[in-house]
């Protein structure tokens, strides 16, 4: 019951995005209107944080409501300073294709929809998998450090965009305009069907959140193995993460300092799944250190000049 509640609201939220783009049309998003809508998520977020602690608290009483809450805020924390990479990528992505910052509303809120739905099943499959295999958190953890270390070799390296495998196959087998129209990803060109390169950025965007969410996921289950848990919590850094695009869109190269941040997140909670047997790290411990890790990742950028600009 719960799931089908919380579907439900979050299509609703779905829905007065698609309605609220549909009465603005096609306009370039501002950097006040950016923060504006960041701050409305995250407000999103704590409201059903509140709530599911109000919930809790009435069926299984404080201890519990508090854990399951703290639980919340820490994967949702991890989600949302992971979810970062995505935007570093996004911009690679829309920079490779010269897509008009009018058009890139249109293709996320798409590829937000899109990442919700495979999120929820890579949850659900991870869910299966620790219900049947215990061991697998040992694999999850191996994973994630390994993810963390290659992570922190490849900070500040450009991506060959052009020489991906995916886009060359849908170039090389899909009919495909040489020019945008406008923001449909389909039209009727010399009689027949073609996509649009917006089509393809689309297609790109969506490959790209799955490639990340099986990072994400994982430590998300390092913090709790309830996957109502880690849905809601996931659910709403995704629902966030098209205003936080556009919030960082044009200052990315700032925060030049963040990805060796994340990588050590990543490791860290790879860590914490090998260790389990030896020493449960607290959820407090746990969000304490990944806050304080993204705050002085974000600090030491805007501090520690990029090498170029030296």
């Amino acid at each position: 019951m719960l799931y089908l509640a919380f579907g439900l609201l979050v299509a609703a939220l779905v829905a007065v995005d698609f309605l609220l783009l549909r009465a603005q049309g096609s306009h370039r998003v501002s950097t006040r209107e950016a923060a504006l809508w960041s701050l409305v998520w995250v407000a999103a977020a704590a409201a059903f944080g509140a709530w599911l602690w109000w919930h809790l608290h009435g069926l299984y009483g404080a201890e519990v409501a508090r854990r399951k809450t703290l639980e919340y805020a820490a994967g949702y924390l991890i989600e949302k300073g992971l979810a970062v990479e995505n935007v570093f990528v996004w911009i690679t992505i829309f920079t490779y294709f010269a897509i008009p910052a009018e058009l890139q509303k249109r293709v996320l809120l798409w590829g937000v929809v899109g990442a919700i739905a495979m999120r929820a099943v890579l949850i659900y499959l991870g869910a299966v998998l620790i219900r049947q295999f215990e061991w697998i958190f040992y694999v999850f953890g191996a994973f994630l450090v390994g993810t963390g270390v290659k992570m922190f070799l490849f900070t500040g390296k450009s991506a060959d965009l052009g020489g991906n495998p995916l886009l060359r196959w849908m170039r090389g087998h899909l009919p495909v305009t040489q020019a945008l129209h406008g923001e449909r990803f389909l039209v009727r060109e010399r009689g027949r069907r073609a996509l649009t390169p917006l089509f393809l950025v689309l297609v790109l965007v969506e490959v790209t959140d799955v490639v990340f969410a099986v990072d994400s996921i994982p430590a998300i289950f390092a913090v709790t193995a309830d996957p109502f848990i880690v849905f809601t919590a996931n659910t709403f850094a995704i629902l966030g993460l098209r205003a936080m695009y556009f919030l960082l869109a044009d200052m990315a190269a700032r925060f030049h300092l963040l990805g060796y941040g994340l990588a050590l997140i990543v490791a860290l909670v790879g860590a914490k799944m090998l260790l389990m047997d030896v020493y449960k790290v607290p959820v407090t411990l746990m969000l304490g250190v990944t806050a304080a890790v993204l705050a002085i990742s974000i600090a030491a950028s805007l501090l520690v000049k990029p090498r170029a600009s030296r």
